[in-house]
């Protein structure tokens, strides 16, 4: 079974997703895993040995200055030129108060790049809700390009367990924000990235209702989805779930043991694990995801 990650972060020591001492010593807590570094070979040799195409996020770019951001977006272009049969491309997080220059930057990338690149917005790592009008900038760029946009939804480990959650606000990542951004871009691919509890049913809601809303399920086990996502997922929503790791906090042996012991048939599976992906990224222009 091949997979196409949505959403997974660098498992190298550069790009690591966790970067203080206190972030790390919660790795254990919160996604039940032990911080491991791997070399941009280990990383890509992990992936080629679970047959999956990745999109990868650094996460913590968002609060960083440009002049630092654009280190980090041309160490992650140059390192899927290196290995382009399994990073498929990069997430972007891009302070949105930068503006215009941060959307010039985004657009930058997109044509600097030799795969996919798109935007992540993390609004409660941002401030501003995904529908606010402070990222028009670079939804414009992403509706341009033709490229999904993927919004952060539900409960993150991001802050968990840090006194006041390091300043992460979980409200900010409610799905009405992703219903009235879709409403506001019709044209746009939007993804809910994780499951969105404790406010699924309003999630579920949102793509039942509308078209141009997807999910990629990062950072859960499967075991821990509510009962009627998981119903859904097989059902009404059967072509709109997609797969998503968050390695290196998880990996894939555990992730893909815990689907199949669910008990879908493997057509259900297939669409999870790359099928519905890879429909949804051939729609995108330029041939490049």
């Amino acid at each position: 079974m091949r997979l196409f990650d949505l959403h997974s972060h660098w498992g190298t020591r550069r790009g690591y997703v966790l970067q203080t001492e206190q972030e790390l010593a919660q790795q254990i807590k919160t996604w039940r895993s032990a911080p491991r570094y791997d070399t941009e070979e280990e990383m890509a040799a992990y992936f080629r040995q679970h047959a999956a195409r990745v999109i990868l996020d650094f996460g913590f770019t968002k609060s960083m200055p440009l002049e630092k951001v654009r280190e980090y977006h041309d160490y992650a272009l140059a390192t899927q030129r290196r290995f382009p049969d399994v990073i498929h491309g990069n997430w972007l997080q891009i302070d949105p108060r930068t503006g215009h220059d941060g959307a010039a930057e985004f657009a930058r990338c997109i044509e600097a790049s030799a795969g996919f690149v798109g935007l992540c917005i993390s609004a409660a790592g941002m401030g501003f809700p995904a529908s606010d009008p402070v990222y028009r900038p670079f939804y414009e760029v992403a509706v341009g390009a033709g490229r999904p946009v993927l919004v952060l939804v539900g409960y993150t480990g991001a802050g968990a367990g840090i006194p006041g959650g390091k300043g992460v606000k979980l409200e900010l990542c409610h799905p009405r924000y992703v219903d009235e951004l879709a409403i506001d871009y019709p044209e746009m691919k939007i993804i809910a990235g994780r499951p969105a509890w404790p406010w699924q049913e309003e999630m579920i809601a949102v793509m039942l209702h509308k078209p141009n809303v997807w999910t990629e399920m990062h950072g859960w086990s499967p075991k821990y989805l509510t009962d009627s996502l998981k119903r859904e997922i097989s059902r009404r929503l059967r072509k709109r779930v997609m797969f998503g790791a968050d390695y290196p906090l998880f990996r894939y042996e555990r992730l893909i043991e815990d689907w199949r012991s669910l008990g879908y048939d493997e057509e259900t599976l297939e669409h999870v694990f790359f099928r519905n992906a890879e429909a949804l990224f051939a729609e995108a222009s330029g041939g490049r995801g």
